[in-house]
Order: C-alpha cells, then sequence, then structure tokens
C-alpha cells in the first residue's frame, strides 16, 4: 500500500499511481519474449543499394532539403563518461602503482596521441608542479590518472561524455558536441539553418549550454549557416521505481520510494516534443574527425533519401485510400508496397474483405517512418535488426536487444549470433502524417518490450525496470527499414582507449 508520503513523492515526479501500480505488477510477471521469424539480412529485409541507387537517393534528399523542410538533428547526450573509465579507476584504486593490465599499459604508450593531452599535462603541472613526462620518468602513473579524473583536475570522471576532447586539430581539439555542430551543417541543413537538439542530464546542462554557446559561433561563421541549438532533460515522469528481490518497494533510507532513469526509452517523450519534418538520431560518442567524415555524409543523405522517397510513396497511397478513388488492382499494388518496400506483412492478409483491407492498409501506412542505417556484424555488444511477429499477429522489422530474446530457445539465441549485421544507432524519422499533423509518439510503444535488471545500492540488491529501448520497443509500432551503410560510419567510444584508434586520431 502507498502511504501519504507515497503519493506526494509520485505527484511531484507527474507519475501516476496507476502507472506506478503497473511497474510493481511488471516486476511481478516479467515481460514477454519476442517471436522471432529471422534475423534479417541483405535480400531479407536489409536494403543494400547500387552505386546508382545510392546517387538517385542522395539527389532525392538534396530535393528535398531545397524545398525548405525544417530538419533536426537529434543527440541522446545525457551519457556521463564514467563508464569510458572505469578501467583507470579501476587502476586508481589499485594496490600496485604501476600499469599491470594490457589496457592500463596501452594507456600509457599512447598518452601523448589523446586529444586531451596538453590539458592534462597543464592540470599535471597545476596538481603536481610536474609535467607528464616528468611524473612518467619517475614512475609517479597514479598521479596523472587522478589529475585526468578527479575534480581537482580535468574532472573527466564526472563530465558528460560529449564534453571530452575527443578529437585532434591544427587549431585546436574538439568535443563530440563540437563534431555533432559540423555534421549538421553537411547533412541535416536546410534554409541556411541547422537544428540540433541534445538531450542533457540535469547537472550537466549548465556547463553543455556554456560550452555550446562558447563553439557554436565558429562553426556557423566556418559553414555559413546559422545554428537553432536547443536542449532537453529526461523526465521526472518517466523514471521507474525499484523493487527488493522480492518485489517489494525498495526504499531509501529516509522511507521514500527510490526511482531510477527508465533508459533511453524515456527519450521518446523528448522526441515527441520536437517540430520537424525529419529527425536524424545518432548517438553523442559515434564521430570521427573531419578528414574520415565522408562516408558519414554519404550514407546520412543516402538514408535520408531513402525516408522521403518512401515517405512521398506512401502520402500518395493514403490519398488514394481517403478519396475512395481505386480499385482490387490498386489495393493489391499497395500490399505490395507494404510487404515488399516497408517489409511489413500480414500472413493471413488474403482473408480480408475489401473493406477490412482498406482499413488494415491505412493503419499500417499512417504511421512514424524510420530508416536505420545497419552495419556488418563484426562482434560489438548490442542489438540487431530481426523480422519479428508483432502483437497483432503481422511480422515486421524490428531492432532487438539480446534481453529481449529467450536464452533458452537455442534457435533463437543461434539467430543472434550469426547474425549479419548491427544496429550501430544510425537513423532518421519522419513524425509526421500526410495532413503535416505530428504523430503522438508514445502511441506507437510496444509497452511489453521493456526488461527488468539487476542492479545495486548501497550494498543492497535491487530489481530495476527499463523502458523499452528508443529505437528498440519504443519504436516498434513504426514503419521501418534497413539500409546497409559502411562500417566506416560506425565508431563509437566506449573507453578511453578507443580514442587511440586510427579512426580517431
Amino acid at each position: 500500500m502507498l502511504s501519504e508520503k507515497d503519493k506526494q513523492q509520485i505527484a511531484a515526479k507527474g507519475i501516476s499511481e496507476e502507472k506506478l501500480n503497473e511497474e510493481f505488477e511488471q516486476f511481478k510477471t516479467g515481460f514477454p519474449f519476442l517471436k522471432l521469424e529471422g534475423a534479417a539480412a541483405i535480400g531479407k529485409g536489409i536494403m543494400a543499394p547500387t552505386d546508382a541507387e545510392r546517387d538517385k537517393y542522395i539527389a532525392a534528399w538534396e530535393n528535398y532539403k531545397s524545398a525548405g523542410h525544417r530538419i533536426v538533428k537529434f543527440v541522446p547526450a545525457s551519457g556521463a563518461a564514467s563508464r569510458m573509465f572505469k578501467n583507470m579507476f579501476a587502476f586508481l584504486n589499485a594496490d600496485y602503482d604501476t600499469p599491470q593490465t594490457d589496457f592500463e599499459k596501452q594507456f600509457f604508450a599512447g598518452i601523448k596521441k589523446f586529444a586531451f593531452h596538453k590539458e592534462l599535462c597543464d592540470k599535471c603541472k597545476a596538481t603536481t608542479g610536474k609535467s607528464i613526462k616528468e611524473l612518467l620518468d619517475e614512475g609517479n602513473y597514479k598521479a596523472i590518472v587522478a589529475a585526468m579524473l578527479n575534480a581537482d583536475g580535468l574532472n573527466y570522471g564526472q563530465l558528460p561524455k560529449g564534453l571530452l576532447l575527443f578529437h585532434s586539430y591544427p587549431e585546436g581539439p574538439r568535443t563530440p558536441m563540437e563534431e555533432h555542430l559540423v555534421e549538421a551543417a553537411l547533412y541535416a541543413s536546410s534554409n541556411g539553418e541547422a537544428h540540433v537538439h541534445f538531450t542533457v542530464s540535469h547537472e550537466h546542462m549548465e556547463l553543455f549550454k556554456a560550452k555550446v554557446a562558447e563553439k557554436a559561433d565558429k562553426y556557423a561563421e566556418k559553414y555559413g549557416i546559422k545554428y537553432d541549438i536547443t536542449f532537453s532533460e529526461q523526465k521526472p515522469s518517466t523514471d521507474t521505481v525499484a523493487v527488493n528481490p522480492d518485489n517489494t518497494p525498495f526504499r531509501n533510507d529516509d522511507g521514500t520510494l527510490l526511482f531510477r532513469p527508465g533508459g533511453h526509452g524515456a527519450l521518446i517523450e523528448n522526441l515527441n516534443e520536437i517540430d520537424a519534418d525529419v529527425v536524424f538520431i545518432k548517438n553523442i560518442d559515434n564521430v570521427v574527425p573531419d578528414r574520415l567524415k565522408g562516408d558519414t555524409v554519404t550514407y546520412k543523405k543516402l538514408i535520408a533519401g531513402v525516408l522521403v522517397t518512401l515517405q512521398k510513396k506512401v502520402f500518395e497511397y493514403l490519398r488514394i485510400l481517403d478519396s475512395g478513388n481505386y480499385n482490387h488492382e490498386k489495393l493489391e499494388e499497395i500490399i505490395r508496397f507494404l510487404q515488399r518496400d516497408l517489409c511489413c506483412r500480414k500472413p493471413d492478409i488474403k482473408e480480408l474483405e475489401d473493406a477490412e483491407l482498406v482499413i488494415y492498409l491505412k493503419k499500417k501506412l499512417n504511421r512514424p517512418m524510420r530508416v536505420c542505417g545497419m552495419v556488418k556484424n563484426v562482434g560489438e555488444p548490442g542489438g540487431g535488426p530481426f523480422l519479428t511477429y508483432n502483437q497483432d499477429g503481422t511480422i515486421s522489422l524490428q531492432i532487438l536487444e539480446s534481453s529481449q530474446i529467450d536464452q533458452n530457445n537455442a534457435e533463437y539465441v543461434a539467430m543472434f549470433k550469426q547474425g549479419t549485421h548491427f544496429n550501430p544507432v544510425d537513423l532518421v524519422c519522419a513524425t509526421k502524417d500526410y495532413k503535416g499533423k505530428p504523430f503522438n509518439l508514445p502511441d506507437y510503444v510496444d509497452k511489453t518490450t521493456g526488461f527488468i535488471s539487476s542492479k545495486s545500492k548501497d550494498g543492497r540488491d535491487l530489481k530495476a525496470l527499463e523502458l523499452p529501448g528508443l529505437w528498440n520497443g519504443s519504436m516498434s509500432d513504426w514503419n521501418t527499414v534497413f539500409v546497409e551503410v559502411p562500417l566506416s560510419t560506425f565508431n563509437p567510444v566506449k573507453t578511453v582507449n578507443d580514442l587511440l584508434r586510427e579512426q580517431h586520431q
């Protein structure tokens, strides 16, 4: 039972009692695993455009941009960098003083190559009176790591990933935030403007805004455009309650309920508030220096061209269905488009009468749309592209995480492990209908696709509830198309040593 204090706490967060009780129930019942038809592959749900098709789609995107549509680049940037430095925190707290692990040795061997090397050297001088070289010579490795991670140094252990120095340039190093501003100018600007939206955690908001204000004018001048940069935070109402292992409410020392951020799926609410005809979504840490941006720009334009080409056809068909001016042949043409181009199949479609068929086609065509880049699977952890059965019995393309798959089903586990492609979080979305009205995106979330994870707080075990992921169950009921993009467009930075890879030098 909820106490009056509990009710006040949830009201302050904008969470209803009904939603809270639903979450408690989900802990008890768990989430159903998804029923798979198979992993998506080239020719089976993943497009691989020829050079000629690629040029055609890029031209379609350039034409669309020149028609004055509003385009927004949406960048989830709330992640703190602490996970990037997990190995270096471990070194700092280890009972040895010289590098022992391969990771530690690689970090110190490549220390001059980091874009933050100069700033770190300055911090070392400020905190110890010695340069990085002097500290290395005397074997004081931990002083260098402390100057990088701690609050009296660069504070990289607590900063958002988007504000770390990633790449070196003759004119000075750049953060991922700046690389996204550059990308926006190169493929997501129209009418001389680039709209960029960052989702940022509350504690980093002022710092992020200050850094953007400091840097944006430089890139506006360089690319001859005007930036419109906006920010949002994950809403407190999307936090989820935590429970003890026995499913009773987990309470803090002061007796209050413990709430945790609901994962990136919470950002569907932020995305829902973006006014745009087309929205690009890409993670904050997947950026490269200018010398390698060619492929990124080409394939971003390509997937956007696929989106607007398909959307044009969808709108045309919806207007025909609205008009009532069609015959059975036209309905069959629309079915073929839905099945072949949008990869949405209904096994018993032949049993529908024409009137039912029209209702079905309108429902499936008039939805938000996304085109997702997929790279060849090279064993990175994360989700992949699948053909999946939906709750209404249809089969469509979905991006799944391993947690959504029954690990006791050997056939499904094999599908996941042997999948040819991987989800690099590289998508472009259309969120307005054929009459120009925005879709209400939370209506298209499959609420049964969340998952429960085991965590701990203050040494006590707890169960946490993750909302359906932003590009997973939160977009489950969207029209979805997968396009193969080259591995060169996928260069995430998960650990600090990833910055030593050739793609980040």
